[in-house]
């Protein structure tokens, strides 16, 4: 392939002046040469690499580099270590030269954003190692985490370019874990951009359709705001406010889910876009201004009362400040009107960098002449604002918790991207902020680990409530204990939060620890009662006998009793070695027979092996089944899963499980293609609902039976207050077929709506 040279050496110093453009703060000269020597290095060390589109690597860097200086309002030290994020990953360069080039601060922020190489253990996801390493850097310094969310949604806006199996990885990941992290540090524009590119990847007909809708209705969007809101501009004038209203739609992302999870059309989702009020008023005056703003709005339009949000009072705890009220209009439609001063807006906008830049112009940090506007916001960002100190401070429990799993790391982490919170209080009055669905338990915790490992009991409101009882917003919590309590297993069960879950989990791992000493001790005296040394080929031979994964393991089941040392037999002495004589098991093998799930699975796999799917990148036939969770059917986008029993499970692309599984196990994860739409049959539920009505029931069933000659193996009909719903599995070739089945149906008179039902198992 050719490449104009001259021309792409042309556009990298154009999208360069475009980063030094978007590089607002940092106008000093020593700032200006650091940025232009990292691009330097970046330049000289990416020179002879290119992206999937065939576009110069450096494009990457640089993009990353204005993401964090444009977006996220960062600084220079972050806008060099963006540019360099992949040198020592991709290239010759080595973390020692970042060191002796730029100093020992960029070196360590370079070192969290480097991938993780060599072999990960069997069992883990390299994504979820290299995650964990991210956060353990992001514990000292938090600017690691925002240069890697500009660096994945650079690649998101660039993802076109990867294959369909890459795509899919990548946007369910990002899904998962970059999205809901970007919404808990305040970085709503681009968590809503993250969520969309991962959903045009993942469902992209429905993107493209609700995409398309959002476009054809812009201008009578903006013709109904501007009637709207005339009375409120004049009210405001009036007021002498100084104010700016603008329509803001709803994401697509988040039209979609509203659409899937309220099991409504386009048109039913009533708050498709918002009104939003920014007030341009001072600090000390923006929350009763807030108010009276308020008020204007009610003046003219009948507020909801259960969808009034004061954010204002009580902010989120990523920060996040706004009041929300849904009103009903003229035409009678609920709109959302969301009011907020210019700072709240910034602050949602630009998330935490917003906060530091407040904080700094606020002089609460101490104001050094010598430091320009970059450098003082880089010391709040390497600090993290105050507002997620304590988040950063539960982040740190959990990696100081120990826990090996990389997946269960992430999966412990996931728990504290929560964003719906309770605000509930201490016995003398102090507000404490938890996820919703926090208990006792979790608040236990909270306050202090010895608080949490010796609680026997809880008081809500002065009343005895169980430990596993959730909160309500406004409840006040008093904890009972005492000194002879421990943590028990069946706690994990009562705690939603990850911090808790930790402690619980360390504290049931030191009292394991101490249980294995006392069982090393007993099998050492056995060893001299019987006549042997304790040597690893005996201590080995041990472990093999009873399956046991580690001498650890084998002294926790001696110390609880699951091995007694004074009734066991089946052995022979020879010269102070034990031999084991051949007859059954003392105790079934620990994950070497498969459960009786995994044995039903491995025969479901033969049983429903009836059609032929090309798996894998060598389009290999090979045997699978059908996951229960989403019952794909012929014409369905599909993958292929490798389950704990080796067996190949085939998901649909929209299965719900599939986020889950493409973002966590990506190596488990095998390409798969119908091979033929043939004759097989395959069972489907079809769900709908609509207005009773006499004769319904027999013409649906005509529709089915008759017109498209289906073979239905039940059907159910529930009537309530003039509406039904039903349900009927069929039985149906492929998706073309079940296509048109649902087309039919709906056309039925009195039939609202008809989906497809996901398969419960």
């Amino acid at each position: 392939m050719e490449f104009d040279l001259e021309a792409e050496k042309q556009e990298i110093l154009r999208r360069y002046r475009g980063l030094l453009r978007a590089a607002k703060n940092s106008k000093k000269r020593s700032e200006r040469k650091a940025i232009r020597k990292a691009f330097d290095v970046a330049l000289e060390a990416h020179k002879d690499i290119r992206r999937k589109s065939g576009d110069p690597y450096i494009y990457h860097p640089i993009a990353v580099a204005r993401v964090v200086a444009e977006e996220m309002g960062l600084g220079t030290t972050s806008i060099v270590c963006a540019l360099l994020h992949d040198t020592v990953e991709d290239t010759y360069m080595k973390l020692e030269d970042v060191e002796r080039m730029f100093g020992a601060k960029e070196r360590a922020i370079v070192d969290g954003l480097t991938k993780m190489s060599g072999v990960f253990e069997p069992g883990t996801s390299a994504q979820a190692e290299n995650f964990r390493k991210m956060l353990l850097t992001l514990s000292d310094d938090v600017r690691v985490i925002l240069i890697k969310l500009a660096d994945r949604l650079d690649n998101m806006r660039t993802l076109e370019y990867m294959r369909p199996d890459k795509q899919q990885k990548i946007a369910s990941e990002t899904l998962y874990m970059y999205a809901p992290l970007a919404h808990r540090l305040g970085f709503y524009n681009i968590k809503t951009e993250l969520e969309d590119l991962s959903l045009k990847y993942k469902e992209p007909d429905d993107y493209a359709e609700i995409s398309t809708r959002l476009r054809k209705t812009k201008a009578v969007r903006t013709r109904f705001i501007n009637t709207l809101t005339v009375p409120i501009r004049q009210s405001l004038d009036e007021a002498e406010l100084s104010y700016e209203i603008m329509g803001r739609p709803k994401s697509v992302f988040s039209i979609w889910n509203k659409m899937q999870t309220k099991k409504v059309s386009f048109e039913e989702v009533y708050d498709v876009f918002a009104i939003r009020i920014i007030l341009d008023t001072d600090e000390a005056n923006e929350k009763a201004d807030i108010w009276r703003t308020y008020s204007i709005v009610t003046d003219f339009y009948q507020p909801n009362p259960d969808r009034l949000r004061d954010w204002i009072s009580l902010p989120k705890a990523n920060g996040y400040e706004s009041l929300h009220t849904t009103v009903m209009s003229p035409t009678g439609k609920w709109v959302e009107v969301q009011i907020r001063s210019r700072r709240m807006d910034d602050m949602a906008e630009k998330g935490l960098a917003a906060h530091w830049r407040y904080k700094v112009n606020g002089g609460s940090l101490e104001s050094d002449p010598s430091l320009s506007p970059s450098q003082r916001a880089e010391v709040m960002a390497a600090k993290g604002g105050d507002n997620i100190d304590s988040w950063l401070g539960q982040i740190r429990e959990i990696l100081e918790g120990g826990e090996a799993d990389a997946l269960n790391f992430i999966d412990e982490f996931k728990l504290n991207l929560f964003s719906d919170e309770v605000y509930v209080f201490t016995p003398n009055g102090d507000l404490i902020t938890l996820p919703a669905g926090s208990t006792s338990l979790d608040f236990a915790f909270r306050i202090h680990t010895k608080v949490g490992s010796q609680c026997i009991g809880a008081k809500v409101n002065h009343k005895l409530v169980p430990l596993s009882e959730p909160l309500s917003s406004g409840d006040q919590v008093e904890i009972i204990t005492s000194r002879k309590q421990t943590p028990k297993k069946d706690w994990l069960n009562y705690v939603v939060t990850a911090s808790a879950r930790s402690k619980i989990r360390h504290a049931l791992k030191e009292e394991e620890r101490k249980q294995a000493l006392d069982g090393k001790d007993k099998l050492r005296k056995w060893f001299r009662r019987i006549g042997v040394d304790g040597s690893a080929e005996n201590l080995n031979g041990m472990i093999r006998k009873f399956k046991v994964d580690s001498p650890h393991e084998l002294h926790y089941r001696i110390a609880t009793g699951r091995i007694d040392l004074d009734r066991l037999g089946g052995f022979v002495l020879r010269s102070g070695k034990l031999e084991w004589e051949r007859g059954p098991d003392p105790l079934p093998p620990r994950k070497s027979r498969p459960s009786e799930t995994e044995a039903a699975s491995i025969n479901d796999l033969k049983k429903e092996a009836g059609d032929v799917l090309l798996i894998g990148d060598a389009k290999q036939k090979l045997d699978y089944g059908l996951a229960a969770c989403c019952n794909p059917i012929p014409g369905d986008n599909v993958f292929g899963f490798i389950t704990v029993s080796g067996g190949i499970k085939i998901h649909r692309r929209n299965c719900p499980n599939a986020t889950n599984l493409l973002s966590r196990y990506a190596y488990r994860v095998m390409k798969a293609n119908w091979a033929s739409k043939a004759a097989a049959q395959f069972e489907v539920s079809i769900g709908f609902s609509g207005i009773d009505d006499v004769g319904l029931v027999n013409a649906v069933t005509r529709v089915i039976s008759a017109d498209m000659r289906v073979d239905m193996r039940a059907i159910s009909f529930e009537t309530r207050d003039g509406i039904f719903e039903g349900q009927v599995r069929v039985v149906v070739s492929n998706t073309e077929h079940l296509s048109e089945l649902i087309t039919k149906l709906q056309a039925v008179p009195g039939v609202y709506t008809v989906e497809r039902l996901q398969e419960e198992g």
